[in-house]
């Protein structure tokens, strides 16, 4: 038999990877995760930190009492939804905050550790607690789904190799923090943009309506944001919120076909 030096160093590391990979709630669908949920939780408060530094933030006003309200409901279906999962270990280390920030972009975020941001341009959009769980719960959908985690390590592999990716994680933090940033949707600086894929966006669609009809609030609620959401692109605005997802028309048509599974979970 013929020795294949190549087959020889790629398969152990073929086998290291196969072993770093885990479901996504909900649709089981096997993901790479190559960095603990510790770092992330770490690199998410001190981004988290630092952001809301240089920010204006909202506070004592009937919105930032919306946010904080609206986001401490869909946070209590989270940990219930999570504890039937048998998956509390996923947020043990959580220490959740919500944020308004006064900024005319329609848009909002939520990072490891939940610690979530919306800012004010979207709330005109969102209309009312209904509209902001919609928003909550898909964002942080996201973050209960790792996928802020796997696109990260996809791109730690791209960037690096896996040779160099302990490395990079242990002696190159400022390098670690920059692609956190550009995972989660606050800046490129590495020179890569991490958009979450369209596969990525209907997992945290189909999570989220399950996480807001939990916390009380109507699923098929959804359909009229993101019909609303539309109406603003059309408008000449297009929402940061939506500059990597899927059309409207397709997210419309696959929260229709994942309301009756959500409906289950909804109690007034």
């Amino acid at each position: 038999m013929m020795f294949n030096i190549k087959k020889c160093i790629w398969l152990p590391l073929f086998c290291a990877l196969i072993c770093l990979c885990q479901p996504v709630p909900l649709s089981q669908r096997q993901q790479l995760v190559l960095i603990s949920d510790q770092q992330l939780i770490q690199l998410g408060a001190q981004s988290y930190s630092a952001y809301l530094d240089q920010s204006d933030v909202v506070r004592g006003t009937g919105k930032a009492r919306m946010v904080n309200r609206v986001g401490g409901r869909v946070k209590r279906a989270v940990e219930t939804y999570m504890r039937r999962e048998r998956l509390t270990d996923r947020i043990d280390d959580f220490e959740w905050e919500f944020a308004l920030i006064d900024d005319s972009s329609a848009n909002a975020f939520a990072m490891p550790g939940g610690k979530v941001a919306v800012f004010t341009g979207i709330m005109q959009i969102a209309e009312d607690d209904t509209g902001l769980a919609v928003i909550l719960s898909h964002e942080i959908a996201h973050v209960i789904a790792h996928h802020g985690n796997e696109r990260m390590s996809q791109a730690l592999l791209l960037q690096l190799g896996a040779s160099a990716l302990s490395v990079a994680l242990s002696e190159e933090p400022e390098f670690t923090r920059r692609l956190f940033m550009a995972a989660y949707g606050l800046g490129a600086q590495v020179g890569v943009l991490l958009p979450y894929s369209r596969l990525h966006e209907k997992e945290a669609d189909r999570l989220g309506i399950i996480f807001m009809a939990m916390a009380g609030y109507n699923p098929n609620e959804a359909i009229d944001f993101w019909k609303r959401m539309q109406e603003k692109q059309q408008n000449g605005q297009p929402p940061a919120f939506l500059s990597t997802h899927p059309s409207y028309e397709q997210r419309i048509e696959l929260l229709k076909e994942n309301m009756d599974e959500a409906m289950k979970y909804y109690q007034p």
